[in-house]
C-alpha cells in the first residue's frame, strides 16, 4: 500500500434512531478532512476512516454492510487484508444501529474510541480522553436537537473539550437519507470548512444556510396587506416591479416576487401566491431591511 499522511482527527459516526438517517461529523488540524474521512450510504451504513488512513475502508466497509456483514465481520476482513491495521483508526455504524470503533496500538496518543447502539466516537492525537467522552456524552444527551445539529453540537463540545492537540483547521458534516437530498439524491447534507480558524462554528453557520435554502420550511401563511406593501416596495427598489404599492397581490407582483425568490435560491420555500413561511420572510426582512 502507498504511504499516506496521517489524518489525526476526531469523528462521530451515528444513526438517527427516529428516521434511520446516517451521518458523520469530523474535525482536524488537517486540510480538507471531509475529503478523506467520511463515507456513508443511505439504508446501509456510515464509516469514518482516519489516523494512517486506508482509503479502501470506506467503500469496502459499506459493501460488506450491504452484503449483510456485522461489525465484527467487517473488522475481521479489514484485519485479514491490511498488514498495517495497527496504524489505523475507524468507526462505523450499520443501518441496524450496530456499531464498532477500532484504534490500532500504533495510533498517536491520545487515541481511543467509544461506541454503543447507533454511534461510534473516536479520535487520535487528541488532548485526552475527554474529547471522545464529550462526543459521546453530547450525542446521547442532546436528543432535543435535529440529527444534523446534534452531530455538530457533539463535534463542537468535543472541540471545546480540547480536540486535536495541534489545533484547528477543517471540519465536515455528511448526512445521508433516502430521497432527502437535492433532486431526490440520498446525499442530503455535505458541508465542509476546509481551512478556517474555527471550522466547527463555521459548519454550524453553513448548516443554518443549508436549512434556509433546502429545508422544507414551515407551512406558508398568507401575507397581510402591510407585508405585501413591503414586498412591493422591495421589488420596486430592486428593479423587478414597476406597479403600484397597492397592498394587493396581483400577477405583476407575483412574477416579480418569483424573480427575487429565484435570485435568493429560495425556490424550495415558495410555491406561489401571496403566502410565505416565517423563516423565508424573516430572511428577506433581515437582508433587505
Amino acid at each position: 500500500m502507498n504511504a499516506t499522511l496521517p489524518v489525526h482527527t476526531f469523528s462521530l459516526v451515528a444513526r438517527d434512531e427516529h428516521t434511520g438517517d446516517l451521518g458523520i461529523a469530523v474535525a482536524s488540524k488537517f486540510l480538507a478532512v471531509g475529503f478523506v474521512v467520511p463515507w456513508a450510504k443511505a439504508g446501509v451504513g456510515a464509516v469514518a476512516t482516519q489516523s494512517y488512513v486506508n482509503p479502501s475502508f470506506g467503500p469496502t466497509g459499506l459493501a460488506l454492510m450491504e452484503a449483510g456483514a456485522g461489525p465484527e465481520d467487517i473488522l475481521a476482513v479489514f484485519a485479514r487484508n491490511d498488514p498495517d491495521l495497527a496504524r489505523r483508526q475507524f468507526g462505523y455504524v450499520l443501518a441496524s444501529g450496530e456499531s464498532l470503533s477500532y484504534t490500532g496500538q500504533e495510533c498517536h496518543g491520545w487515541a481511543g474510541g467509544r461506541w454503543g447502539p447507533g454511534y461510534a466516537a473516536q479520535g487520535n492525537l487528541l488532548t485526552g480522553p475527554e474529547v471522545v467522552e464529550a462526543l459521546e456524552r453530547t450525542f446521547l444527551n442532546r436528543t432535543d436537537l435535529p440529527f444534523p445539529e446534534r452531530l455538530l453540537e457533539s463535534l463542537l463540545q468535543a472541540d471545546r473539550a480540547g480536540g486535536d492537540k495541534r489545533g484547528r483547521q477543517s471540519a465536515a458534516l455528511l448526512v445521508v437519507g433516502e430521497g432527502k437530498g437535492y433532486g431526490g439524491m440520498e446525499r442530503w447534507i455535505d458541508l465542509r470548512a476546509d481551512d478556517h480558524p474555527d471550522p466547527v462554528l463555521e459548519l454550524q453557520r453553513l448548516l443554518r444556510i443549508h436549512r434556509l435554502l433546502f429545508g422544507a420550511g414551515e407551512p406558508a401563511r398568507p401575507l397581510n396587506p402591510e407585508e405585501i406593501s413591503w414586498i412591493q416596495t422591495l421589488l420596486n427598489r430592486q428593479g423587478h416591479y414597476t406597479g403600484p404599492i397597492s397592498e394587493v397581490w396581483d400577477e405583476a407582483t407575483e412574477r416579480a416576487f418569483a424573480t427575487l425568490i429565484g435570485m435568493e435560491n429560495l425556490e424550495e420555500r415558495y410555491s406561489g401566491g401571496a403566502a410565505l413561511d416565517e423563516v423565508a420572510l424573516a430572511y428577506l426582512k433581515e437582508k433587505f431591511a
